[in-house]
């Protein structure tokens, strides 16, 4: 019957054969194991470096790409609130442009036109022109006289 570990004995084989778990032979230890704990080895340490030189590289270039863009995304931003200053612009030219407009067709007017000829100074034939000046002194002396305060009037 076989044995397991490579023992001659009968009740190492009955173990075996009744599926019980031998122990295990331990092998001596090496002349590496035995010695103390060493420092890293060369390779080991110039992989660290790398690594971290390799970290540095990708955030130089990160870095690199970042200032490379710096422009362009500046460029932008001034671009997009020039444009929005312009649109403001263009809406309240347009607002401005239908009011003069109104005010246009108005103007065509048979009153309108009558209006603006008065206000410069014509009459229309037969009309008899009079000035009338000293309204706004009128005006203050009318409401003084309705809020009860009698002035004394110039004598003329």
């Amino acid at each position: 019957m076989g044995t397991y570990g490579g023992g001659a004995s009968r009740s190492h084989g009955a173990r075996a054969e009744t599926g019980a778990v031998a122990k295990r032979v331990q092998r001596p230890r090496s002349r590496q194991e035995n010695a103390a704990p060493r420092k890293k080895s060369k390779r080991r340490a110039r992989s660290h470096r790398s690594a971290i030189l390799l970290r540095w590289c990708v955030v130089g270039v990160l870095g690199f790409v970042a200032v490379l863009y710096y422009r362009p995304l500046a460029s932008y931003v001034e671009t997009r609130s020039t444009l929005n200053a312009r649109q403001a612009e263009v809406r309240e030219l347009r607002t401005e442009r239908t009011r003069l407009q109104a005010r246009l067709a108005d103007s065509a007017t048979l009153a309108a036109l009558t209006r603006e000829a008065r206000r410069n100074g014509l009459v229309r034939p037969g009309e008899q022109l009079f000035v009338v000046r000293g309204i706004a002194e009128w005006r203050r002396a009318q409401r003084a006289v309705r809020r009860g305060e009698a002035t004394i009037a110039r004598d003329g």
